[in-house]
């Protein structure tokens, strides 16, 4: 019996030694089919993830529907707009040139005159008595010098007193023009034709030489004065004529014609002054509106250009969706001049393609969509 308790215990020791010796082995094992487990399930996950990705990159949409463009050739111009003032092309504050009370006021402010015609008059009585005067002293003084000339001719009196007599008259000749001249400017006329914008006198005020009388505006023709900065000098001046749009009356067009583009600029604002002259027959335009001056600093006659919200940037690059066969299909595009709400497209696009413009931030390439609406022309989408 003891002898069969010591195999049984020996054996058991070299089975223990057998695992001793096998546990880093068995231990390698178990974490190797640890590692294996967790790559699989990592595996998966990420497969799982890589197919949620894909899905939420392409989701599956219902049918769009859109609106296409239907690209054609048209006009392009680089413009750029300054802002204006309008004023008189003449602008004359009329002054009095003799003193004397206004007794008659024969015009109206705002109303249109023409050249010569009576603003006001003033009080003559004085001015006509020395016209009287110089003029009857005048013809004394011709009478005298009749009498002299004929004592001359006789050799009864001597050539200075011809002389004298002679310069006598001419001085009261002057005497007598400066008179008339004075009882003339008690008539205060218009110096062009114009609009009579303002009146500062009334009947029975007195006015001495150099009060103002009235104010008088040439409003035929008025002068457009711009601001432009150096960068756009080169453009202004290849050109004569602009067009000018007026804010206060809808924003109504009309062309002006260069007449000056100073030399230097302004030292403050950096700017030189464009003066320009516009037509305006009707006084429709009054002086002091805001307008906008337009340049075109370049124009191409055939171009192609969409909308500039219709182009989408995707991956630093420019792209327009195109409707084709009823499915989605993105277009790169390489854009060129800004035409205010539009931007050529110098390459990937031709006639007769349709780009979507309305509906284009809904769809992605491939998707099914409906056209409801095709427009022949990018001014349509205008309200």
């Amino acid at each position: 019996m003891k002898k069969e308790t010591e195999l049984f215990e020996n054996k058991s020791k070299r089975w223990m030694e057998r695992i001793v010796r096998a546990l880093p082995l068995i231990v390698l094992l178990l974490m190797i089919l640890g590692a294996w487990i967790l790559f699989k399930k990592i595996e998966t996950k990420r497969v799982i993830l890589k197919e949620k990705a894909a899905a939420s990159l392409n989701p599956q949409k219902p049918q769009a529907n859109v609106v296409a463009l239907k690209i054609s050739y048209e006009r392009l111009r680089d413009r750029i707009r300054f802002p204006g003032i309008t004023l008189p092309a003449k602008q004359v504050k009329v002054l009095a040139e003799v003193k004397g009370r206004v007794v008659r006021k024969r015009a109206k402010e705002g109303q249109r005159i023409r050249d010569r015609d009576i603003i006001v008059a003033l009080e003559t009585r004085d001015y006509e008595t020395a016209l009287f005067a110089a003029r009857a002293s005048h013809e004394a003084a011709l009478a005298a010098l009749k009498r002299i000339r004929m004592l001359f001719q006789k050799n009864a009196v001597s050539q200075s007193r011809l002389d004298d007599a002679l310069a006598r008259v001419r001085n009261l000749k002057a005497h007598m023009d400066n008179a008339a001249l004075a009882l003339e400017r008690c008539t205060v006329r218009a110096p062009f034709d114009g609009v009579l914008n303002r009146i500062y006198v009334h009947e029975g005020d007195f006015v001495g030489v150099g009060d103002p009388i009235a104010e008088v505006l040439q409003m035929d023709r008025l002068k457009v004065q711009v601001g432009i900065p150096e960068s756009d000098v080169e453009a202004v001046r290849r050109k004569d004529t602009f067009l000018v749009t007026v804010d206060a009356l809808g924003g109504k067009a009309f062309e002006a014609r260069k007449a000056f583009l100073s030399k230097r600029a302004d030292p403050m604002a950096r700017l030189y002054d464009l003066n320009l002259i516009l037509n305006n027959p009707s006084h429709e335009i009054l002086p002091d509106m805001f307008v906008r001056v337009e340049v075109v600093k370049k124009e191409i006659p055939k171009g192609i250009a969409v909308p500039l919200y219709a182009v989408v940037n995707r991956n630093a690059e420019n792209v327009v969706f195109v409707v084709n066969d009823a499915r989605v299909h993105a277009r790169k595009v390489a854009l060129g001049l800004v035409d205010g709400w539009k931007v050529q497209v110098k390459a990937g696009l031709k006639p007769g393609d349709q780009v979507i413009v309305v509906g284009h931030r809904d769809v992605n390439p491939g998707q099914r969509v409906t056209v409801v609406k095709t427009l022949e022309r990018i001014e349509d989408l205008l309200p």
